[in-house]
């Protein structure tokens, strides 16, 4: 379905852009995608500043003009608006599994991951907190960051164990999370699974093989 009257700010070097671009084709939902260049410091620029004073991606610009940031709550609101293909969940329990899965995957994963490179990226220096302040890295973080990060794809991997997908037995948002995370995390600290996270390579085999996944 094409949705020209919404448009994604976003930039594909950034892994939360990704995270709306899969949740986008998943729901088979197409809109302008106006890239933003973080590379050149665009995020920062008054253009942008005035869409987003945070100046972070991706944010969603509705017909009114209407500016809306932060990926679930993006994702909320694609989904109340077009629910077919849910992947928040039907039931009040299935939306309750889903969204505590994908907050422990955003806060345990994908946060960790963030911490770990924003930390020592020199590229980053005085931005090693995403947003409208500006915040000095502190390295000795980025370590602690990683053995989190690691933590957490271990406790994934238990938990894939026993289930299909991160909350259950359908894909949802906490896969997209999830998946994002781990490819970031392959990307940014040079993560490698250990060979005896089966059911989490046996996972990532299968969600990355969507088609979605090439968002």
């Amino acid at each position: 379905m094409s949705v020209n009257h919404m448009k994604l700010y976003q930039s594909s070097a950034s892994p939360n852009s990704r995270r709306v671009r899969i949740f986008l084709a998943e729901k088979s939902l197409y809109m302008p995608l106006i890239p933003v260049d973080l590379g050149q410091g665009e995020q920062h620029g008054e253009a942008y500043r005035a869409i987003n004073p945070r100046r972070v991606v991706p944010t969603l610009v509705l017909e009114d003009g209407t500016a809306i940031g932060e990926v679930p709550v993006i994702q909320g609101y694609l989904e109340a608006r077009f629910p077919d293909a849910p992947l928040l969940g039907d039931t009040a329990l299935e939306k309750a599994q889903i969204a505590m899965w994908d907050r422990r995957a955003e806060q345990e994963g994908f946060a960790s991951v963030m911490e770990a490179i924003r930390n020592v990226l020199p590229g980053l220096k005085g931005r090693a907190i995403a947003g409208p302040h500006d915040y000095a890295q502190i390295e000795a973080l980025a370590e602690r960051s990683k053995q989190r990060a690691q933590n957490f794809f271990r406790d994934l991997d238990a938990r894939l164990q026993t289930v299909a997908f991160v909350a259950g037995e359908r894909y949802s948002v906490a896969d997209i999370t999830a998946m994002v995370t781990l490819d970031f995390a392959t990307k940014a600290i040079n993560y490698v699974v250990p060979d005896e996270l089966t059911a989490l390579k046996r996972w990532y085999a299968n969600v990355s093989a969507r088609a979605s996944a090439a968002a």
